[in-house]
């Protein structure tokens, strides 16, 4: 199927609205990116915040009547001093498989790997996990998630209890049971991030050492290993509660930690455990180490 689109320059107060004009018009998808690259690396947790200068990107059938789209954005308020836009024909390609290309297994340590299901697994005699592009976050392709993937294939995980703190795609509690642990609890404010990572465990044949809870529904107990890959914020407000999961002399893992935050979770952590030195990959690190 042949497709349109229509890049239109805008900023942090008018680019929700330009997005509704957009569907209103019949856009198949919407798509905020930065426009001069200014990353946004933390928002608040539960808000969604935009770039000062954004482009909004909607996407159409190439048989729409693009004018009759441009008539009706210029005539909007907000858009009628300051329009400027472009309209690109995308060639037309199998979309599917262009995207399923961009997926390759990837290893981690010396025999862990992270295999889509649609590629031949590389090593079949390998700690292997299948796992698919989804929409929880988590395939390994993330330096934060290859940190801690890296740490647990380091680890003796044999019949250890072990805590994924943020699940997201259940890909650390998934290799964590593939690398040995007896059982694994994922946690996760999303409800959908949940039933990613069972169905993930299904697919490798796992989900009857899977347990997955929201943080409200978890029950007490007592874990070997401690990994959670979420963001600096949330780490170091709730470093009581991460520890809290743990016995001591339990491994913790910590990532989606930004290069310039990695002393402030230091900072927090360090009085109750022993740490080892901050591991980086790129812009981000890890901060692994021992409870006391």
């Amino acid at each position: 199927m042949a497709w349109i689109q229509i890049r239109i320059n805008a900023n942090k107060e008018n680019a929700d609205q330009i997005s509704d004009y957009l569907m209103e018009c019949g856009s198949a998808s919407v798509t905020f990116i930065d426009a001069k690259d200014t990353p946004i690396y933390e928002p608040p947790i539960g808000e969604v915040i935009l770039w000062a200068d954004t482009t909004v990107i909607g996407l159409f059938d190439a048989s729409e009547d693009m004018q009759a789209v441009v008539r009706f954005l210029s005539s909007q308020p907000e858009l009628s001093q300051q329009f400027v836009y472009k309209i690109e024909q995308l060639e037309d390609k199998d979309w599917e498989r262009e995207w399923m290309d961009n997926f390759h297994p990837i290893k981690f340590g010396e025999r862990l790997w992270i295999c889509p299901s649609w590629r031949d697994i590389p090593d079949p005699t390998a700690v292997n996990v299948l796992l698919d592009p989804g929409l929880a976050f988590g395939t390994g392709t993330h330096a934060t998630t290859a940190l801690c993937l890296e740490w647990l294939e380091s680890q003796d995980l044999t019949d250890k209890t072990v805590v994924d703190f943020g699940c997201g795609s259940g890909i650390l509690g998934i290799a964590a049971i593939k690398l040995g642990a007896k059982r694994v609890i994922g946690i996760d404010i999303d409800p959908q991030a949940l039933a990613a990572s069972i169905d993930n465990a299904e697919r490798n044949n796992v989900a009857d050492q899977l347990e997955v809870y929201l943080p409200q529904d978890q029950p007490e107990f007592s874990a070997d290993v401690v990994v959670a890959n979420i963001l600096a914020a949330p780490l170091r407000e709730l470093h009581s509660v991460i520890l809290g999961l743990l016995k001591s002399g339990g491994g913790l893992a910590l990532s989606g930690i930004l290069n310039e935050q990695g002393q402030s979770v230091v900072d927090v952590y360090q009085s109750l455990c022993h740490l080892d030195p901050i591991e980086e990959k790129g812009e981000w690190v890890r901060v692994s180490g021992r409870k006391h």
